[in-house]
């Protein structure tokens, strides 16, 4: 099994514990995460990604058990295995796109995937020397899915990747990220509330508030 979590729970200030349910993903394997807003969706995220510590359970990715990762070592272990989707791009605007693709090398501390090699996969090959200033917001995602990509993960995570396209770009941004996942095998996770995406990934779980 290359990526499961069990009993996992967590608890924000004064408020009741989330418990969620148990997820088990071997290579190339796709979930969605559905759930209303507020449902704790993004928690779980949060803590697949090791940004929260759970007060309860086990994830683990590729051999590893992540909640027993502090520090530097986390950082560096979700930076080599976990690429992440972030709803906003999050781009780092005076770098150009080639550049901040090199950043996501330099911080995990490995070369990965050539990036002219994979900017061409995604059709933005033609803005490998851009700044990111000036791309639109699709070109802008493309290139942060590229970033998720560019170290090769275990697993890819992406945070609302549809919630503000149309029915045809939805269909193409999830059929890349399926595509991508299966290239370099790994598991890849969804978190959304858009019920169109269940079209293209029938493997789901409901994230729901008690």
């Amino acid at each position: 099994m290359l990526f499961y979590t069990k009993d996992l729970s967590y608890s924000h200030p004064g408020q009741p514990l989330l418990k969620f349910p148990d997820i088990q993903l071997q290579p190339a394997e796709s979930l969605l995460v559905l759930g209303q807003s507020g449902s704790g969706k993004t928690t779980l995220l949060n803590l697949l990604s090791g940004l929260l510590s759970p007060a309860s359970g086990l994830i683990h990715l590729n051999g590893m058990e992540l909640t027993g990762l502090k520090g530097d070592q986390l950082d560096l272990f979700r930076g080599k295995n976990i690429g992440i989707v972030f709803q906003k791009p999050h781009l780092l605007a005076p770098l150009t796109v080639k550049e901040n693709l090199e950043m996501a090398h330099f911080l995990a501390k490995t070369s990965g995937q050539a990036i002219p090699a994979l900017l061409d996969e995604l059709g933005m090959g033609a803005k490998l020397n851009a700044s990111v200033q000036t791309l639109s917001e699709g070109e802008a995602q493309r290139v942060s899915i590229a970033r998720a990509l560019v170290n090769s993960p275990k697993l890819i995570l992406a945070d609302e990747p549809t919630s503000s396209l149309d029915d045809e770009n939805t269909e193409r941004v999830i059929n890349l990220l399926k595509q991508q996942a299966k290239k370099i095998g790994a598991a890849l996770v969804i978190v959304t509330h858009d019920q169109r995406v269940k079209n293209h990934i029938s493997h789901f779980i409901e994230v729901k508030t008690s």
